[in-house]
């Protein structure tokens, strides 16, 4: 049904010139949304009033759409995007796609890329050409770093439209972590290591990376605690104002979600680096290592690290991070190979 020719109010102008373009809105059905939800005017990936509860960074970047999927399938031979966003982040080490664009995946295939203009202000909208004339399943990526109020996909008049199958493994994986976590600095918000691991195991999952500001308060530890997930996976070591912070927090994270969710995998990841100081290996084995031992000890079977300085093999340690911190996709890819491989081991 094109629900514009019955509510004037859901139609879109456009300037794509396209044979039948009509476009839908992803908040019905059949589009199916992950990652993010709406509330009121935003998609967040918590509500207003938990962001708030946790820091004012936090609340900053929770309607951030990192993480936010929709899926649908359809014979179109293009899909259309609009999409109107309610701020537009531009950072000189971070790609304006990666930071506000989307692209598009069928499967693992990548098929393109909406590449906003540097001048956005509100909304833009794009055309992707697909290779294929039959039924295909299709998952677009929202902007890592920006929040979206509204999303359209267009297709071609006549096309069939359904809903895409649910994920094999339906339960998210939860990530929580730093900017890195949250995506930055990919160059398209499929290659953050989340959206990769997706395509590769068929899994959903919610992003709850938060930029400068994942310190594990004990509010944000509760709030996950509660969700409903397939396995939980943390690294927020780069926010950590200090060793002590770390030291105190990263095991009281831990048993806050474990008292909750006694049978839930848990991942420990460390800073995504190859070289790394002795103060930073201090960090890995006075903290991460002391709370995994204490909870092997314990008699914990669900517990599992991956050590960062693993992420990247010999001749991708140069080309794997953007400013000695943050992954380029070169190093998103390896992490996504790393921790993705944890979650096959765990979860298939």
């Amino acid at each position: 049904m094109d629900i514009s020719k019955i509510d004037k109010n859901f139609k879109l102008e456009t300037k794509i010139e396209r044979e039948g373009l009509t476009f839908y809105n992803v908040d019905e059905a059949p589009f199916k949304v992950y990652g993010v939800y709406r509330d009121g005017d935003h998609y967040v990936r918590m509500s207003a009033d938990v962001a708030k509860s946790v820091s004012d960074g936090v609340f900053g970047l929770h309607t951030h759409t990192a993480g936010g999927r929709v899926r649908f399938v359809t014979n179109s031979p293009y899909v259309a995007i609009s999409v109107k966003v309610n701020n537009a982040y531009k950072m000189p080490h971070f790609t304006f796609v990666g930071s506000i664009g989307c692209d598009m995946f069928s499967g693992t295939r990548y098929i393109g890329t909406i590449v906003p203009p540097t001048s956005v202000q509100g909304e833009y909208e794009g055309v992707i050409d697909t290779p294929f004339t039959d039924e295909r399943e299709y998952t677009i990526n929202m902007p890592l770093y920006s929040g979206v109020d509204a999303m359209y996909v267009g297709i071609k008049e006549g096309s069939v439209l359904k809903a895409a199958p649910d994920y094999e493994i339906a339960k998210p994986v939860v990530y929580y972590g730093s900017s890195v976590t949250q995506g930055g600095c990919a160059s398209r918000p499929g290659n953050a290591y989340q959206n990769i691991i997706s395509r590769e195991l068929d899994c959903d999952f919610i992003n709850l990376g938060f930029s400068g500001s994942a310190r594990a308060e004990d509010e944000i530890a509760n709030y996950i605690a509660n969700l409903d997930m397939s396995a939980f996976v943390y690294d927020y070591e780069y926010n950590s104002p200090s060793f002590e912070h770390y030291k105190n927090t990263h095991e009281r994270m831990f048993k806050i979600i474990r008292e909750k969710n006694p049978d839930l995998p848990i991942i420990m990841v460390s800073r995504p680096k190859y070289y790394l100081s002795d103060v930073a290996r201090r960090w890995f084995t006075e903290v991460l290592m002391v709370t995994y031992n204490n909870a092997v000890a314990a008699g914990d079977k669900n517990v599992y690290y991956v050590d960062g300085k693993t992420f990247f093999p010999e001749g991708m340690r140069e080309t794997a991070l953007v400013d000695n911190i943050h992954p380029t996709d070169v190093g998103f890819w390896c992490m996504s190979q790393r921790i993705g491989e944890k979650l096959k081991e765990i979860l298939k």
